[in-house]
């Protein structure tokens, strides 16, 4: 399915699906989702796993990114000045463990970052292009930080880049609609849930 129609300005064009998709659920841990201070990113985790069972289903590549610091602080950067909270995302604390309906499954690759995109200072790349993948399908959170981060560094990497609209969230509104809307005018396809699932369970029907 394209993206959205190109904007007078030259903005919007459609990138299209390739041939090998892949799956990139970003960040969704226990951090995120204590006393449910953001519903729009459980709601996002919610419609995210019935798109993390069609991926399985198709037997595409998955990949789970998390946030996680050493228990003494002593990787963490500048960012985690900028968000405090941040370095509460330990190796061995809870709150950077997965949230239980979408922890990853054997042969899923589970990547740790430090920063917010899942392409930095890690081997994502790498691990996809030795997979053959040329298109990433993204879910996960925010999406005005590590998921915006994480699609721009994907274009830049070539990837073709897809974001599942209603399973990504924000901490606010407005920042989520914003940036979804710049995202979709320059760097990423903008897709439903349903629809993604949908062209995956096409190409698998097609594919015998």
């Amino acid at each position: 399915m394209p993206g959205p129609e190109a904007s007078g300005e030259g903005l919007g064009g459609a990138i299209g699906f390739g041939v090998r998709p892949a799956l990139i659920i970003i960040d969704f841990v226990n951090g995120f989702f204590y006393r449910s201070q953001y519903p729009a990113i459980t709601e996002a985790a919610q419609h995210t796993r019935a798109l993390l069972l069609a991926a399985r289903a198709a037997g595409l590549p998955v990949v789970h990114t998390r946030i996680a610091y050493a228990d003494d602080g002593s990787d963490c950067g500048v960012w985690t000045m900028k968000a405090p909270r941040l370095r509460r995302l330990t190796e061995s604390s809870e709150s950077s463990r997965f949230i239980s309906s979408l922890a990853p499954e054997a042969g899923e690759r589970v990547l740790k970052k430090k920063l917010p995109s899942a392409f930095f200072g890690t081997d994502l790349a790498s691990h996809l292009i030795g997979r053959g993948v040329d298109t990433l399908i993204f879910a996960g959170c925010t999406t005005s930080g590590c998921v915006r981060a994480t699609v721009v560094d994907a274009i830049s990497h070539n990837f073709r880049p897809i974001v599942a609209i209603d399973c990504v969230g924000d901490r606010s509104a407005s920042a989520h609609e914003s940036n979804l809307h710049d995202i979709g005018q320059k760097y990423a396809d903008l897709m439903t849930r349903d629809a993604v699932i949908a062209h995956i369970a096409g190409e698998r029907r097609a594919a015998g």
